[in-house]
C-alpha cells in the first residue's frame, strides 16, 4: 500500500497542528480528534486537516478505535495522550500506533528514568531518598506528563515536611534544585537510518515561576506566593555550538541504553532532554519525554538545526511523517510502529 492509504490521526491538543501540517505535507491523508469547545479551532485549518471527529469527552477516544482501524489510522501520540487517556488506554490501542508503547512506563515513573539516565551516563541531580536529610534546595515533582503541574521548592528539611502535609499528589520524587538555565534539546531518533537528529532547542515560560523573577528579592518579602511550574509557553534558542556535540552524544547514548532495558525497539522517533546547565558548564538531565514536546511548535517552519540537515522546511511533526513515509516505501512499516 503507498501513503494515501493511511491516514495520520491524534489527538487536538498539544501539538496537533504540527503533527498534521506535516503529515499532509509529505502527503498523507490527516484527521484530528477534539472535544467540542476545540472544533473551531481545527476547522479553521481545512487546508491540511481532511477531517475533524468530535467526542466529549477525552476518555471517549477509544470508541473510535474500530473506524480508525477501518482507515488504516496511524495514531501519532503526544503529551495530552497519557495526560487524558493514561497509560493503560494508550496500551491497549488496536490501531497503528507510532512509537514503542513499552517506554511509556520508563518515562512516567521518575525512578525507572533515573535508572536511565544514569545507564546512559548522563548527569542528573541528586535524588534524596525517604529517610534521607534535606541539606540544600530541593524540587518536588509529581509522576506523568503534565506540564508541569504538582511541582513546588522547598528550601531546607523543615519547609519540605510543612509543605508535604498538604500535597495530594501520591507519587513523587525529591531531587536536588539546580541552579542554572533550563534548555530542553529536542531530537529525533530513525531506526530506519540508525541516526539521532537534534531538531530543536526551547525554554519554557512557566507561571508563575518565571514572572516571579522579574521581581527583586527584597520585593518579594511578604508576597506570600508559592512559585508554580506550569507551563505556558515556549521561546526558542541556539546554544553555543559548542555544547551541541555533549547534547548529541547524550542523546545517542540514552538511545543505545534503551535498546538494552526496553527491548526489543527501544526508544525511536521524537525525544527531548530536559536539562539544566549550569555555571560551570556541566548538562544536567533532569528529565525525558520520550514523545514529541510542545516546545518543538516554535519550529513548525523548521528549526536552525534542521535546516542544516534537510535545506527544507522540517518540523518535528513533517520529521514523524516523513519517518513513516520511508518506512512504507521500504516495507518496513512494523519498524516504526506498535
Amino acid at each position: 500500500m503507498g501513503i494515501t492509504n493511511y491516514t495520520i490521526v491524534t489527538l487536538g491538543s498539544h501539538s496537533a497542528l504540527q503533527i498534521l501540517k506535516g503529515a499532509k505535507d509529505e502527503g498523507f491523508k490527516t484527521l484530528v480528534v477534539a472535544t467540542p469547545d476545540r472544533i473551531p479551532l481545527y476547522k479553521s485549518y481545512g487546508n491540511f486537516i481532511d477531517e475533524v471527529i468530535e467526542i466529549k469527552s477525552w476518555g471517549d477516544f477509544p470508541k473510535l478505535e474500530k473506524e480508525l482501524l477501518k482507515r488504516n489510522a496511524i495514531i501519532i501520540p503526544h503529551g495530552s495522550f497519557v495526560a487524558y487517556l493514561g497509560l493503560d488506554q494508550n496500551k491497549n490501542m488496536k490501531a497503528l500506533y507510532f512509537g514503542n508503547k513499552a517506554v511509556l512506563d520508563w518515562e512516567e515513573n521518575r525512578k525507572m528514568q533515573r535508572i536511565w539516565m544514569e545507564e546512559s551516563k548522563v548527569k542528573v541531580p541528586h535524588r534524596f531518598k525517604r529517610g534521607d536529610k534535606i541539606d540544600r534546595a530541593v524540587i518536588v515533582k509529581s509522576y506523568g506528563a503534565s506540564g508541569g503541574k504538582g511541582y513546588f521548592t522547598a528550601r531546607n528539611q523543615k519547609e519540605l515536611d510543612e509543605k508535604l502535609k498538604n500535597y495530594n499528589e501520591e507519587r513523587f520524587i525529591v531531587q536536588e534544585y539546580v541552579i542554572g538555565v533550563p534548555l530542553y534539546f529536542s531530537f529525533f531518533y530513525s531506526p530506519l537510518t540508525k541516526r539521532v537528529e537534534i531538531m530543536s532547542i526551547d525554554k519554557r515560560y512557566e507561571t508563575n515561576v518565571d514572572s516571579l523573577g522579574r521581581i527583586p528579592a527584597k520585593n518579594q518579602r511578604g508576597l506570600n506566593i508559592e512559585p508554580s511550574f506550569e507551563v505556558v509557553a515556549n521561546i526558542p534558542l541556539a546554544v553555543r555550538e559548542s555544547m551541541l556535540a555533549e547534547a548529541v552524544s547524550m542523546a545517542e547514548r540514552v538511545v543505545e541504553t534503551s535498546r538494552k532495558l526496553i527491548s526489543p525497539k527501544g526508544l525511536f522517533g521524537p525525544f527531548c532532554l530536559e536539562t539544566i546547565i549550569t555555571s560551570s558548564e556541566e548538562i544536567y538531565v533532569i528529565e525525558i519525554s520520550a514523545r514529541i514536546v510542545a516546545g518543538t511548535n516554535c519550529f513548525i517552519n523548521g528549526s536552525p538545526y534542521t535546516y542544516l540537515l534537510y535545506d527544507e522546511p522540517m518540523s518535528t511533526g513533517r520529521r514523524i511523517a516523513r519517518e513513516i513515509k520511508n518506512a512504507v516505501k521500504s516495507n518496513k512499516l512494523k519498524e516504526v510502529l506498535d
